[in-house]
């Protein structure tokens, strides 16, 4: 039987949608909304507006640096630190998580057991490292504002929209944690967040939008097979681990059509 928390939502439950996507995945302030009828797994669709959002205070804190005088450098480092305070860096936890519990586990209860712990291990440090190399390195390159604006309002849409149908097409791992907790998400739902984000890649031009959904789509495929084979499905860490890993990558094709 179908739920009302998993039916497609009319306007104001889209409105409210958003706001849960916001609540969730960003830490900015939001004003109280009653979610007690939607799930995250319902909502997730909206996830890239969140996205669109983060993109947004980063292009503006590039943009103020720039207009300040700061060189590219330094307005690069401070738009990554905006966005990693627009999100408490939860993406960020997820791929430590990830690259501690598949680089250190040797068994699947290991893993896991590993990727709930919350210390950080020699795997997380480096992962972390060189995805705030790569992003910085990227941003550093841009020649203006516009372009900063181009290639994160496309790297960070795009990468959540890829969330909803890696949390359909792979069971939870566990039987608790946040992916459980966060219910089902329906094939529609999933397909809604996906075309979301590859309306987002259009910012890079035509060429650009394609390398960025074949890239995606390979990274996509690549990562869901790693994570049946490591841990038999997915978990909250794979998912913010799936996002860092998709913006990295929109980032990179940015930086080769924005050069």
């Amino acid at each position: 039987m179908l739920k009302l928390k998993d039916m497609p939502p009319s306007p104001r439950q889209a409105l409210d949608d958003i706001a849960l996507c916001f609540v969730f995945f960003t830490r900015l302030p939001l004003p109280d909304v009653d979610f007690r009828n939607r799930s995250l797994g319902a909502a997730i669709w909206a996830a890239p507006v969140a996205g669109l959002a983060v993109a947004l205070i980063g292009a503006l804190v590039y943009a103020i640096g720039t207009w300040l005088g700061l060189a590219d450098g330094p307005a690069a480092a401070l738009t990554l630190a905006a966005t990693l305070l627009a999100t408490g860096c939860m993406h960020e936890d997820g791929l430590s998580d990830v690259a501690d519990g598949f680089g250190g586990g040797k068994t699947r209860e290991k893993k896991l057991e590993i990727m709930r712990d919350s210390r950080i291990g020699t795997y997380g440090t480096c992962a972390l490292g060189l995805s705030l190399l790569i992003r910085w390195s990227v941003l550093s390159e841009f020649a203006s504002p516009v372009q900063v604006l181009v290639a994160l309002i496309a790297a960070h849409a795009a990468s959540r929209g890829l969330l909803g149908a890696f949390m359909r097409l792979l069971p939870p791992a566990r039987s608790d944690g946040l992916s459980a907790d966060a219910g089902t998400v329906s094939a529609e739902t999933a397909i809604a967040g996906a075309v979301l984000g590859a309306v987002s890649v259009l910012t890079l031009g035509f060429g650009g939008a394609v390398a960025a959904l074949i890239l995606l789509g390979l990274l996509f495929a690549a990562f869901r097979m790693l994570c049946l084979n490591q841990i038999g499905g997915q978990t909250g860490d794979t998912v913010g681990a799936l996002q860092q890993f998709g913006e990295i990558a929109i980032l990179l094709v940015a930086s080769v059509c924005l050069s």
